[in-house]
């Protein structure tokens, strides 16, 4: 009987560890259902969705610092960084495909509209997109807007 009961503990506390470690790691991503998205290990709120069409990089700045939501409860939005955005690349992810066709690897939480989002990241006439589809980040023009989003972030305070 004593040995039974040492395999029931051995068996319990494998269950638990499995069950604590996988509730962890899908809790990374949390839809706060108003729009946003927290994201626990980097301690950032997102917005779930991108702009939802074609912007340039001066558009999208002006777009990160007052998106339409959360009831426009806060306001230290602002646009990522390259970096903050290769968090959200998950090669491993199946992914899905976009409205303009091409196919991302984010989790399924976030919505976007196409793959390509700007950074913040910029010099006098270029800035940076990050590239959904394969996780890279391309330098481009300012000015440039065919197929390039933009998904606000605010730091947790």
């Amino acid at each position: 009987m004593v040995h039974i009961n040492r395999y029931f503990i051995v068996v319990l506390i494998i269950y638990i560890f499995f069950f604590i470690t996988s509730v962890w790691a899908e809790e990374r991503f949390i839809d706060n259902r108003d729009g946003t998205v927290t994201d626990t290990a980097a301690h950032l709120m997102w917005a779930k969705e991108d702009n939802m069409g074609d912007i340039n990089w001066r558009q999208a700045e002006v777009y990160c610092k007052n998106p339409p939501i959360a009831g426009y409860r806060y306001n230290n939005w602002r646009m990522p960084t390259v970096e903050e955005l290769k968090r959200l690349y998950d090669k491993n992810s199946s992914g899905y495909t976009t409205d303009c066709g091409l196919h991302v690897h984010i989790h399924p939480i976030f919505q976007l509209s196409c793959g390509w989002v700007w950074a913040f990241d910029n010099t006098a006439i270029s800035a940076y997109v990050f590239n959904f589809k394969n996780g890279n980040q391309y330098s481009t023009l300012m000015m440039e807007k065919k197929y390039y989003r933009t998904l606000p972030v605010r730091t947790l305070e």
